[in-house]
């Protein structure tokens, strides 16, 4: 049996080629000990990976803007039939959350367990709460609360969640800073 080598990353996480493609992660990211990232995957500057997910982009690609973050436990995949993942700048993605052949636009946030399927859209401060299921092609709109299973509309945000959802991003750029300096 062959086992694939991959290469260990700043943090610690590993990255490993799909058919030749290596992952592509910009040196200001934070990567965990226990994240693997596989495949045609480009990760912007400052994001951060958190310990335990995974990012696959075997069958299609994955590409993450700048400042967002993966939190811990997340998977991130593509669709076969061509739906891939697209994420925007300052996103924020919770604690094993379900990625698949899915856009999500810049400041968009998932909540805790949440999954969205494919084809499905999140829109620039749109949000998926914790727990929810987006269905297949389903699109959450700017500044709307999706929640349930299957997600539905729920209401939309107000300014005060807009600037909470801010806030959470910085903070999770400053606490990756912390890591990368006692992991490097």
């Amino acid at each position: 049996m062959i086992v694939p080598v991959g290469k260990i990353v700043k943090g610690g996480g590993m990255l490993y080629p799909y058919k030749g493609i290596w992952p592509e992660v910009a040196d200001s990211c934070f990567i965990a000990p226990g994240a693997r990232i596989i495949g045609d995957v480009k990760v912007g500057h400052e994001s951060s990976i958190w310990f335990n997910c995974v990012v696959r982009g075997d069958v299609g690609k994955i590409r993450i803007g700048d400042r967002t973050n993966i939190q811990d436990g997340s998977v991130l995949h593509v669709d076969s039939g061509g739906n891939d993942t697209i994420i925007g700048n300052d996103v924020l993605i919770g604690h094993m959350a379900m990625i698949h052949g899915t856009s999500i636009e810049d400041e968009g946030f998932i909540g805790f367990s949440a999954m969205t399927m494919d084809g499905s859209l999140v829109k620039n401060k749109g949000m998926l709460a914790a727990g929810s299921l987006l269905s297949p092609g389903k699109v959450v709109g700017s500044g709307e609360m999706w929640r349930g299973r299957p997600a539905k509309f729920a209401r939309a945000l107000s300014l005060n969640e807009y600037k909470a959802f801010a806030k959470g991003a910085g903070k999770y750029v400053q606490t990756a800073k912390y890591y990368l300096d006692e992991y490097s």
